[in-house]
């Protein structure tokens, strides 16, 4: 893996928890306004609209210089979508960056696999 590869990985990586966490706000804030006079719905959904747009810019760019096979590419469409899915995108493509590492030193070292 090519610096640019990982660096788009970790970009990704790095919106997805606080994508997640301004979905589960807004979820609440939305809860909150038809329970309560409390209405954070328009400052929340503009912060998790951001976060949703920067997501979906990493995860173009991480697709493109990663080169996932479609159903991968989906599957981190998919879990942008839903409300803790976030979570989830950030364990698989923190699992996805280690075992490129470790590959990427196996062929600096050239160790080949048996």
């Amino acid at each position: 893996m090519d610096l640019k590869t990982a660096t788009a990985l970790r970009r990704l990586r790095l919106v997805s928890g606080p994508e997640a966490i301004s979905f589960l706000l807004l979820l609440v804030c939305s809860v909150l306004k038809r329970t309560t006079d409390f209405n954070a719905v328009p400052v929340m959904g503009a912060v998790h609209g951001f976060l949703f747009v920067l997501y979906l810019l990493f995860w173009a760019d991480a697709w493109n210089r990663a080169k996932w096979p479609l159903k991968t590419a989906a599957l981190y469409f998919v879990l942008s979508v839903l409300p803790t899915g976030g979570f989830f995108a950030d364990r698989r493509l923190k699992r996805e960056a280690e075992s490129a590492v470790i590959a990427s030193r196996a062929r600096q070292e050239g160790i080949v696999n048996a």
